[in-house]
């Protein structure tokens, strides 16, 4: 029997690929004997493995965690909340291979916020880590260059062609895990854009902040943003203790080198603070309303399923669940009925009885839990003035700092950790639209409370004024002007617009050369043109839903992208799920294959 070479491209080294070589490493053991790799033949030998890494940022850290960012840029999570390992609370099929936290592996308090560039050094570890665990005969090679192109049959070997190198990297098997994209302006943006360059203005399109040119907005100068996330938190770090300004207590002392930043989003408030204070006790026992039954009943349905109709509700149900489990567990002084009592009529009624129930079994309206009122928290309102919006922005962030990290507000914990286990889910569901990642986002994956309180004093200061909800931008008369129904008859105007947002991971839009092409030759998007995957272990789907044998997707622009690359420990880790499937189809394949060539 002969042993031969086989092959693994992955296009992406950051800690989307890294996470894939460790579930790599894990299940070797099990599906693929590489012992031949030296010419030692024998029962089962596989054959060695050879697996190109191809991403001109660096193994581990990729793009968005490279060190050469500022260090100012932090992650939205607690140290201690960050971990690359799996645990028992991942469903499976591999081994659990545990490993350290963040905060673990740094030696730093588990509360802090590590800058991106920390963070960064911990996933290039775990990448050296992955590397090391690989059984011999497994080498790892990384090309710092850029994927432009897929080709071959699929039933051959693929060819990965490489910027500047003339022949392609042959491939038994390809992967994609790219990460975030860059994408082509939309028809909205394009005309901003060329409004821009008419008039001389300054308009930045959606973009990785860290990677926008930052310097046309002038000191002193008013600049519109939109969008009042993430993206939004690191510009407004950028532009001010970026340009040398900096903080003395709750007081912002600039330097003169900061714009004035007029801030408004669709729901005009920022992302929730990070909660800031630990779990103790029971865990709500989740999921509860919408687990596999639930989705496999939704999954089955003749013509499909609706989400706002057929998820939602039960979604609104599992978050109901986890709140009310956590406030009649730990503070039954706020509640007027026994729990079982409770749970029994809670679990049998409807959406309209339901409400009825907690109005008579929770006293205190603000300890039940009002979805809309969350996802809207200004619909409705209005200011007479501008200052009065100003302060009035101010009372609502300080009140969200306040509760965020009141323990005694801890069903908002339990609510956190069932967005967790929904979305853990929602992944078999496909594409669910853009509104449920958002709307996680802001509830879930919101800014530490430090960075919010920044964001009071720069508005104290007068660096960062409030636009409000719905903020609408208009180009006329040689400007951009801003409004909101928040603030009636109030108009702002600027020669600067900032889109404080990453671009949307749709294919079809995206500037990737690879993605493109691939999509070019039968690779098929969602509705919300996202690029199709099989749920069960990423391969790309074709415009007649069959898998690919030989191509493979991961990550945010697939139709089951997760919350993230990595997560909380002991919360399923969603991303964790995803790698082993693909990295035990991918072992299994490649197995096969070398059986196949051996006979």
């Amino acid at each position: 029997m002969s042993t031969s070479r086989r092959t693994l491209v992955i296009v992406g080294a950051g800690p989307r690929g890294t996470g894939l070589i460790e579930r790599i490493a894990a299940n070797a053991p099990e599906l693929y004997d590489s012992s031949g790799a030296e010419g030692a033949e024998g029962p089962g030998d596989s054959g060695g493995l050879d697996i190109h890494l191809v991403d001109p940022h660096p193994p581990g850290a990729g793009r968005i965690w490279r060190a050469a960012q500022s260090p100012l840029l932090w992650m939205n999570s607690h140290a201690e909340d960050v971990t690359m390992f799996t645990d028992e609370t991942v469903v499976m099929e591999g081994p659990v291979r545990p490993g350290p936290t963040l905060h673990e592996w740094a030696e730093i308090d588990g509360s802090t916020f590590a800058d991106r560039q920390l963070q960064g050094s911990y996933l290039r570890w775990v990448h050296e880590q992955a590397v090391a665990a690989l059984p011999p005969g497994v080498t790892v090679h990384h090309h710092p260059q850029r994927a432009l192109r897929v080709s071959g049959p699929r039933e051959g070997r693929q060819q990965v062609w490489l910027e500047g190198r003339p022949r392609p990297l042959l491939a038994d098997l390809v992967v994609l895990a790219l990460g975030h994209l860059d994408a082509e302006l939309d028809a909205d943006q394009l005309e901003l854009a060329a409004y821009a360059r008419e008039h001389g203005l300054v308009h930045l399109p959606p973009d990785f902040t860290a990677d926008s040119d930052l310097s046309a907005l002038a000191p002193g100068e008013p600049v519109l943003v939109r969008g009042f996330g993430l993206a939004f938190v690191d510009l407004m770090v950028l532009l001010t203790e970026g340009r040398g300004g900096r903080y003395d207590g709750d007081t912002y002392v600039p330097s003169g080198q900061e714009p004035v930043l007029y801030v408004g989003s669709r729901r005009g408030v920022p992302y929730h603070s990070k909660i800031g204070y630990e779990w103790s006790g029971e865990r709500p026992p989740l999921p509860r309303f919408f687990g596999p039954a639930e989705v496999d009943a939704v999954l089955a349905r003749p013509d499909g399923f609706d989400f706002r109709r057929d998820v939602w509700p039960l979604i609104e149900k599992e978050l109901g669940f986890a709140h009310y489990h956590r406030l009649f567990g730990v503070h039954p002084e706020r509640t007027s009925m026994a729990w079982p009592d409770f749970e029994e009529k809670y679990a049998a009624c409807e959406p309209a009885e339901r409400e009825i129930l907690v109005a008579s079994a929770v006293p205190d309206p603000a300890d039940r839990l009002d979805l809309a009122a969350l996802d809207h928290p200004l619909a409705g309102v209005t200011y007479a003035s501008q200052e009065e919006f100003q302060d009035g922005l101010r009372a609502y962030v300080e009140g969200d700092l306040s509760r965020r990290h009141d323990p005694s507000n801890s069903p908002d914990l339990a609510v956190f950790l069932g967005l967790l286990s929904v979305y853990g889910q929602l992944i078999r569901l496909g594409d669910v639209g853009p509104w449920w990642h958002g709307f996680f986002s802001y509830l879930a994956s919101g800014p530490p409370g430090p960075r919010l309180r920044q964001l009071l004093a720069l508005s104290r200061a007068g660096i960062v004024r409030f636009v409000g909800a719905d903020m609408a931008v208009a180009a006329e008369d040689g400007v951009f002007r801003a409004s909101s129904a928040t603030v009636p008859g109030v108009t702002v105007e600027a020669r600067a617009l900032v889109e404080a947002r990453l671009p949307e991971p749709t294919v079809g839009r995206t500037v990737d050369p690879l993605l493109r092409d691939l999509h070019a030759d039968g690779a098929v998007e969602s509705p919300e043109g996202l690029l199709r995957v099989d749920r069960t272990d990423g391969r790309l789907l074709d415009r007649s839903g069959q898998p690919h044998p030989r191509r493979f997707a991961l990550g945010p622009y697939t139709d089951v992208r997760t919350p993230g690359a990595f997560t909380r420990p002991r919360t399923g880790g969603p991303a964790f799920r995803q790698n082993d499937a693909t990295a035990r189809a991918l072992l299994a394949f490649l197995r096969d294959l070398a059986c196949r060539a051996s006979v």
